[in-house]
């Protein structure tokens, strides 16, 4: 179902982060007028902040609004730019950070998702407000695929903290009839991505270092190109059937972490031994997609392959990393 964003007041909290930010292009250049969320610090009045990855499009956005988004001060912030739509990606996503501060985490992503629909609850023109998920909700696969009617088994304090943000989100739909969809990424790689086991694995690799895995690599993960989730992000930005529903994206099929270092090998023709050190906590053994839900309401799936998004994506560590 095509949409068309141009001049479309968008707010993207999250913004200049990995996800946030391929989504914040594609809205630029389909014309939106886009704000962005992202952190910042305040010095004697004067609001400092860098834009990492979104530096070239600096100057195309309505508003550049800088904060915490865990402070009650973002729903007046949000309040007062007003958009029609909201896409909420902003949280701390690194697991193993939850695991020393999990206070801190529970913070950003819970009060954080609050906070923004605090601002939709009080922002009666909002059309449409996406709420980012995660499929670490569902912990290790007790049946595969793993469709939306699987249990929520949170094993980190991460996940717990996006099943709390997951639940709040429903709950405002269910209880003020507001236009909020939930859409579960699994786990998303390509360009710009510094943290998690795809760009740590080709970082090590075309630096000619070790390949760290953690336990016997036997894990697996439904890896889905970022390309592929900027349009889950866009269906469920303005589709009619997405509202109040929890929707899975992913390929449906998963791949040990194993095999994945073996491939990012051969892709990049590293030379890298592969070592393994002991299993990480709250280690989830397996996650792989069942996005059926999101083929039946939207004809959506994916197109790039893992090894064709593997590749684009040393192809862009190649030209920016080394």
């Amino acid at each position: 179902m095509s949409h068309s964003w141009k001049n479309k007041r968008v707010l993207v909290t999250g913004a200049d982060g990995f996800m946030g930010s391929h989504l914040t292009e594609r809205l630029v250049k389909e014309g939106a007028r886009v704000s962005i969320y992202i952190r910042g610090n305040s010095i004697t009045g004067t609001v400092l902040y860098t834009l990492k990855n979104l530096a070239p499009f600096e100057k195309t956005f309505k508003e550049i609004i800088t904060g915490n988004i865990a402070s009650q001060d973002a729903v007046e912030l949000i309040k007062k730019n007003d958009p029609e739509y909201i896409f909420h990606l902003a949280a701390d996503a690194y697991v193993p950070n939850s695991f020393e501060h999990p206070r801190e985490v529970m913070e950003s992503n819970l009060w954080g998702t609050v906070n923004v629909l605090e601002a939709v609850r009080q922002l009666p023109r909002v059309k449409r407000a996406v709420c980012t998920s995660s499929s670490e909700i569902y912990g290790t696969a007790q049946y595969a695929p793993i469709d939306e009617a699987h249990p929520l088994n949170p094993t980190s304090p991460y996940a717990a903290s996006k099943v709390a943000a997951d639940r709040a989100a429903y709950s405002y739909f269910n209880t003020y009839r507001l236009p909020i969809s939930i859409i579960r990424p699994f786990n998303t790689f390509g360009p710009r991505h510094t943290y998690d086991v795809i760009p740590k694995f080709i970082r090590l690799a075309l630096e000619g270092k070790p390949i760290t895995i953690y336990g016997k690599g036997q894990q697996t993960r439904d890896f889905t190109y970022v390309e592929d989730m900027v349009e889950a992000f866009l269906v469920m930005g303005h589709h009619p059937r997405a509202i109040g529903q929890a929707v899975n994206f992913g390929t449906g099929y998963d791949v040990s972490i194993q095999k994945t270092a073996d491939l990012i090998k051969s892709l990049t023709g590293t030379r890298s031994p592969i070592v393994y050190v002991p299993q990480r906590m709250a280690e989830v053994h397996r996650l792989i997609c069942g996005s059926g839900l999101a083929k039946k309401l939207f004809g959506w799936k994916p197109r790039v392959s893992f090894k064709e998004g593997l590749q684009r994506n040393i192809d862009w560590a190649r030209e920016n990393w080394l």
